[in-house]
Formats: C-alpha cells, structure tokens, sequence
C-alpha cells in the first residue's frame, strides 16, 4: 500500500509536468494565441484575478498570488481534512485486523500456484470486506486534482501575465525562477513531512522515510522549472500543508485512535481467518523428548556408579 501512494503521488506529478509542457499555444513571438481550453478558463480568469487585486487594492503581484493561494487552500481545506480523517479510521482499523492479514501474506508468500494465489487474495478481499476496511487505506486524490488547474493556471499567469514578469516581490523578480523561494519551498515541505511522522511507530517511519524526501524534491524540481510567482504558490501552500499537518496528526489523531479503540471494544473485528498464535509445539515436544533421555542418562550413570 505503502508503495501504492508513492506511485500515485509520483505519476500526479510527473503527469502534471506533461500536462503544463504544452497546454498553452504561443505565437511567434512567445506569447500566448488565446486559443485553447486552459488558456480561455485557467490562465486567462487567473490573470484577470491577480490584475483585479493588483489594481483595486494597490497590492504588490506578489500579496496578489499569496492571497489567491490562501483562498484556494482554505477552500480545499475541509476536502483534505476529511481525507486524512478517512484515512486515519482506515489505518487504526488495518491495525486492529493486521493478525489476519499476516496470515494470509504468508500463504501468499508459501503459495506455489496460481490456484493457492488467487485464493489467499480472495481471503484477504473478505477480511478487508467483513470488517469494512478499504483495501485503499482511504487514500485520494482529490486536493491534489484539485490543485492541479490552479497550478496551471499560476504557472502561465506568471509567465503571460503583462507587468507580473516585471515585478518584484522582497526584492525578487516574480517573472524569474528564484532559488530563495525553491529553498523556501523545499524547507517547507520537509518540515510538513516532519510533523507528519509525529506519534507515528518507528516500523512505519522507515517505509515513510522515502516518500518524505521524494515530496520535498519534487516540489523543488517543479519550484525551480518555475517563475518565482508560481514558487511562491508552492512556498505558501507549503506552509499551509504544514498547519493542517498538525492540525490532523496532533490535534485529531489522538481523539481518532480513542474513537476506533471504543468501537472496536464494542465491535470487536471479525475473525475470518484464525490468527498465527506464537506457539511452538515442535520444540516443545523435542525438549520433552529429551527430558526423559537425560533423566535416563543420569539414572544409568547412577546405576553405574552403585
């Protein structure tokens, strides 16, 4: 599973780099023919909108983008808070039916064939579907997708935007790639990935370590392909990825795990397949085996020595 959510973070990435390489049609002289879908209804609303801000309220394009980067992160916000609550009642729950899934990937892995296979797969889907667990873990999507025309939008309304390539925000050129703000970036997603392995058990921080530096970096790579507006757009939301981090894993993960412990207490999961108790009966038997030969042993040398 746990490899699963790096695909999927990596693919939406990788297929947003894609995505923004050719989307936007340019004319001989490098600006854009106003012809398209994501020029008309991304990157046109998005330069009118920082425009907008800029003039009405005598605002820097800098405050403009940070301030359009704060609504759209409050709007996804209750969408991503619902989501890491998903998947934290589907984690505790994975934990609570974790003897049983050890058992069946242990037949997976004794399993000689296709027949042996697809039955331990087919065990595994009942416990999951019996105990109304997610083989998913509650992972989504959905803030990523929703991130993602907004990213779009930014990056070309920084580039395209008249007066946006030439402004400045503390002393930096919003039209060019900055390596403060990429730094910025970078720190920022580090420090959500941090806060994010907080009261989490050491097992479980090794499998995160990677995505935890996969994250970080990527968000530099496409910080520093970027015009500082839109590496602004990544430092701001870094920030606030960092705040509804702690906002889910401090404050709401300990009432979470209490919420699913009580239920579980009450609604104990259901045994589907027997769990693997630590018994060992061979060694058990051998050393009674050998109990009587060296009690044997002993009352011979007894004999012997009368």
């Amino acid at each position: 599973m746990k490899k699963f959510n790096k695909w999927l973070l990596g693919s939406g990435l990788i297929t947003l780099m894609l995505f923004l390489s050719g989307c936007v049609k340019t004319g001989s002289d490098g600006q854009p023919t106003g012809e398209g879908f994501v020029y008309n209804y991304l990157v046109r609303p998005m330069s009118t909108m920082i425009t907008y801000l800029v003039d009405n309220f005598n605002w820097n394009y800098g405050w403009a983008i940070v301030v359009i980067t704060i609504i759209v992160r409050l709007i996804i916000l209750p969408i991503g808070l619902n989501q890491s609550r998903k998947s934290m009642i589907q984690t505790e729950k994975m934990q609570a039916i974790k003897p049983q899934i050890d058992v069946i990937q242990a037949k997976l892995k004794q399993a000689t064939t296709r027949e042996e296979q697809a039955e331990a797969q087919m065990e595994m889907q009942r416990v999951y579907k019996e105990n109304n667990v997610s083989m998913m873990g509650g992972i989504g999507c959905l803030p990523l997708l929703i991130q993602m025309p907004i990213f779009s939008a930014l990056f070309f309304a920084a580039r395209y935007t008249e007066g946006i390539s030439d402004a400045s925000f503390f002393g930096i050129n919003l039209g060019q790639p900055s390596i403060v703000f990429v730094v910025l970036a970078g720190v920022a997603y580090l420090i959500q990935g941090y806060i994010s392995t907080i009261g989490i058990p050491e097992e479980q921080k090794k499998t995160m370590k990677s995505m935890l530096i996969v994250s970080p970096l990527m968000i530099v790579f496409m910080s520093f392909q970027s015009p500082a507006g839109v590496a602004l757009y990544w430092v701001v939301g870094g920030v606030f990825s960092c705040i509804q981090t702690f906002i889910t894993n401090i404050l709401l993960k300990p009432r979470i795990k209490a919420q699913v412990a009580e239920e579980m207490k009450k609604n104990p999961p259901k045994q589907v397949i027997t769990p693997i108790k630590d018994v060992t009966p061979e060694k058990e038997a051998v050393q009674l085996d050998k109990k009587p030969t060296n009690s044997g042993r002993n009352a011979g040398k007894q004999q012997n020595r009368k």
